[in-house]
């Protein structure tokens, strides 16, 4: 489900894998990015150094049973494994290109598909969505049915801890680059990145595109995303109406507190 923290190269999208497109059903539909199979296994060569991993991993291994939302390629319930969670770890995500990455590890759960897929009841102590994956909830509507089904899957007493980033620091200003970012796969292949912000940006809702290209391509592949920049006075009213107390709030991967300055908003709630 990313929108990613990866500061230097990645920054306007995420491990989430799902699009601000809507199918004719309202479903969210993953965007190409995220479905394509070369484009997702460049994912976490782009994202290297990624703070937000350290921060979640200790909630991570406290918990005996964790639900990650938009999980990726899987990189953070990887890490988990290696670092002993003998518990239960699931990943859910709606993009092939993605959990094909995933999959290369099969002590963990994946699953394809969003949060009506599976409909879990009290399955799990934690549910993680990170990657600024709660931006692609583009409206109050999207964020009620996303709050109602973790309320469902967590057990009682669980926590969902998630991040978006803070409006007032209007990060998307920052995002369209002049000179592209640059990875090399295993394969040798030099692939470049480069990103744009679809302009004039009005209200919360921002829109960029990434467009990949390399000599050895026969063409640019381009991946088109919108995110939401909810404001902290509104997450905070749609978290207590749908019936979770805000436990904690940071405003940066290192605990800050949070402040109109901060970058993130992190917030970990609890369903009431």
């Amino acid at each position: 489900m990313g929108l990613v923290h990866c500061r230097r190269v990645w920054r306007g999208c995420g491990s989430a894998a799902y699009s601000a497109e809507m199918s004719d059903n309202n479903a969210a539909v993953a965007d190409h990015l995220f479905s394509d199979a070369r484009l997702a296994a460049l994912y976490d060569l782009f994202c290297a150094g990624r703070k937000d991993f350290d921060f979640y991993l200790p909630q991570i291994m406290a918990a005996q049973s964790v639900l990650d939302i938009g999980c990726g390629t899987g990189a953070l319930l990887h890490l988990a494994r290696d670092n002993g969670h003998a518990g239960r770890l699931c990943g859910l995500d709606p993009a092939p290109g993605m959990l094909e990455q995933a999959r290369r590890r099969g002590d963990i759960e994946w699953v394809l598909g969003d949060l009506s897929t599976k409909g879990w009841q009290g399955a799990f102590e934690l549910a993680v969505m990170t990657g600024h994956a709660f931006q692609v909830l583009l409206d109050d509507a999207d964020i009620r049915a996303a709050l109602d089904a973790v309320r469902a899957a967590l057990v009682p007493g669980g926590c969902f801890a998630f991040e978006t980033r803070n409006p007032l620091k209007r990060e998307w200003e920052r995002w369209t680059t002049a000179r592209p970012a640059e990875v090399t796969d295993g394969d040798g292949t030099v692939v470049r990145l480069s990103r744009a912000v679809q302009t004039p940006v009005v209200g919360e809702r921002v829109s960029f595109t990434h467009t990949f290209t390399s000599p050895s391509w026969d063409r640019p592949q381009t991946s088109q995303s919108t995110l939401r920049f909810v404001s902290m006075e509104t997450l905070a009213r749609l978290l207590g109406e749908a019936g979770y107390r805000i436990e904690a709030q940071f405003g940066d991967w290192d605990a800050s507190p949070l402040t109109a300055a901060s970058t993130e908003i992190i917030t970990f709630a609890r369903p009431i």
